[in-house]
């Protein structure tokens, strides 16, 4: 749809940017913070380790002033469970609390609303040794968890996110590293795992409206736009499918509190149906979010499943397989380009997300991810001419403007990511940020903060609200 005049970003947009706390703090194991499944992990010593990362812990005063001056509305950021609670429950660590204190202090003292991320894949290494989401503990230890937070900084939070793409630890958590190696049934204990993070959520978002009656809540899925490979039936079918159990599985169950019927009847044709305890499904049905975040990176393409044994469809960025027999697979989209890593860049199926989203929940939105990775090269005299980044975040910027056109209520949007940190597949040699930190795969050097020249461009962004792109 085209339109004679394109509407404004509102007035009070959040123009932000993000990070996950164990892809950008380091200090590991300081000061009481125990081990994640991440930590505890296999990575690659100096490459996607994060024991150092990009040194937010010791930097954040300086982080949080250079997101002042870029003119920040909003820094979405996560709590490490394990400097709240090092063995996930029990007792509690007074110097996680002071650091997280402290630095949402700093943040409301720049005038930068905190947009504070619940659990992004750091699941407590302790708790993962008694079942991780697997047991019902986790269930009980992660309400726990969530009451400590909104008693501790409720008072100056407005805007929580709960889990950070359940969606893709269910899906790819072998690619990410969250699933446990030992699963006997990994698809079928995963799909377990799933229900019991969904009624953790469900818990979170009903306390938080009973502690917090002011703030607001919600999910932060990634969601993408999946594309038939062709027209053919079939091919609409297994888009069909893919979208179900990729995108509504998760929001239809935030959202509506019952399981979306397709993914459903996925699981049971899969042996997938996780066991549901009597009361669930009423937990389930009784928490409301009060809008919706969600991570945009790419659309997918699936075309029909031959059924014949052939799971592995297209891989994009990190490495990851799309395809089930018998239920989809992935493909090629021969319209887009893509970028070094060989994810597709598709601004315009962006547009098409916040309207299927919208349309289908009418809920707020917010955008929680969303950015270009790439090996920036400093120059002399501290420049990094990152052309590619400003060309690819214009673009998925101005589809935001069209979608607010089309009558999507967005108010915010926060690019991955707000400084440079170690990805989860590439190391710190794969860049996204809008401030470079001065380090290598296997040297630190000085860590020091260099302005990009997205820095910049940002910076104009926010202070025209999105008119001068």
């Amino acid at each position: 749809m085209k339109h004679a005049k394109l509407k404004d970003f509102p007035d009070n947009f959040l123009w932000g940017a993000s990070t996950s706390a164990y892809q950008v703090e380091g200090a590991w194991n300081e000061d009481g913070k125990g081990p994640s499944v991440i930590d505890m992990a296999n990575h690659t010593e100096g490459v996607t380790d994060f024991k150092v990362t990009s040194d937010h812990y010791h930097h954040y005063k300086e982080d949080i002033s250079l997101m002042a001056e870029m003119g920040f509305k909003t820094y979405r950021f996560s709590i490490a469970w394990t400097r709240i609670y090092p063995a996930g429950s029990g007792e509690l660590n007074p110097k996680g609390i002071e650091f997280y204190n402290n630095l949402i202090d700093e943040l409301i003292d720049k005038g930068i609303e905190p947009l504070v991320t619940m659990y992004h894949f750091d699941l407590p290494y302790t708790l993962q040794e008694k079942g991780g989401w697997s047991s019902r503990e986790t269930v009980d230890a992660f309400e726990n968890y969530a009451r400590t937070l909104f008693e501790n900084f409720g008072d100056r939070v407005k805007y929580w996110l709960t889990i950070n793409e359940q969606n893709m630890m269910i899906l790819h958590g072998d690619a990410i590293g969250t699933v446990d190696p030992n699963l006997e049934n990994p698809k079928k204990e995963l799909y377990q795992q799933n229900h019991h993070m969904l009624v953790a959520q469900a818990k979170a978002m009903n306390l938080c409206h009973q502690m917090l009656p002011g703030a607001k809540i919600g999910p932060a899925p990634n969601i993408a736009n999946i594309y038939p490979a062709s027209s053919s039936p079939e091919d609409m079918i297994a888009a069909d499918n893919y979208a179900a159990i990729r995108n509504w599985l998760y929001l239809d169950m935030a959202v509506y509190g019952r399981y979306n019927t397709i993914a459903w009847n996925y699981m049971e044709e899969k042996g997938y149906i996780p066991v549901i305890q009597e009361g669930d499904m009423e937990i389930l049905k009784s928490a409301k979010p009060d809008f919706i975040a969600f991570n945009y990176y790419t659309s997918q393409t699936v075309e029909a499943s031959r059924d014949n044994g052939e799971e592995a469809g297209h891989t994009g960025d990190q490495q990851i397989s799309v395809g089930e027999p018998g239920v989809y697979k992935g493909a090629k989209n021969p319209n887009l380009k893509v970028n070094e890593f060989g994810w597709e860049i598709d601004p315009a199926g962006f547009r098409t997300t916040f309207r299927q989203i919208y349309d289908r929940y009418q809920l707020p939105l917010i955008v929680t991810e969303n950015g270009l990775g790439a090996f920036d090269k400093l120059e002399e005299g501290d420049i990094i001419n990152d052309s590619y980044r400003i060309d690819y975040l214009r673009q998925h910027i101005e589809q935001i403007q069209l979608a607010i056109t089309d009558g999507v209520e967005v108010f915010g949007y926060c690019p991955w990511s707000a400084i440079d940190l170690v990805s989860t597949h590439q190391g710190s040699s794969k860049r996204y940020g809008f401030i470079y930190v001065n380090r290598d795969e296997f040297d630190l050097k000085d860590l020091r903060r260099i302005r990009k020249q997205s820095f910049y461009w940002y910076k104009d962004v926010i202070a025209t609200n999105g008119a001068n792109l």
